[in-house]
């Protein structure tokens, strides 16, 4: 994990103490639109809570859903969609621990 480069979306930070870390500020849409041309892939994997979440799915560049659904009831929490999404189910995986991976293609 340290050597994967690793880019923060952040307006406050300066700088990053991990390796292979860059700060990334500014226009969501035009960093992560930035991002999928340099990776000669297009893909990029992004890790957060739900306001980051929120604000990826605003943009409207997510390609794949992938969500990782653990057995806990937590009583209250944020929601991560706020208006319906066109999405198409492409895997489901079940771990042994009881949690569940669902892999959705998103449409626009």
């Amino acid at each position: 994990m340290n050597e994967i480069p690793k880019v923060v979306f952040s307006d406050s930070l300066a700088s990053a103490d991990w390796g292979e870390t860059t700060i990334a500020a500014g226009d969501l849409a035009e960093a992560i639109t930035r991002l999928k041309r340099e990776r000669s892939d297009g893909y990029l994997l992004a890790h957060g809570g739900a306001r980051f979440a929120r604000s990826l799915v605003e943009t409207g560049l997510i390609d794949e859903y992938r969500l990782l659904i653990h057995p806990t009831v937590l009583g209250a929490g944020e929601r991560i969609f706020l208006a319906p999404l066109t999405i198409e189910p492409m895997s489901t995986t079940v771990f042994s621990g009881g949690a569940v991976a669902h892999v959705f293609a998103a449409h626009p």
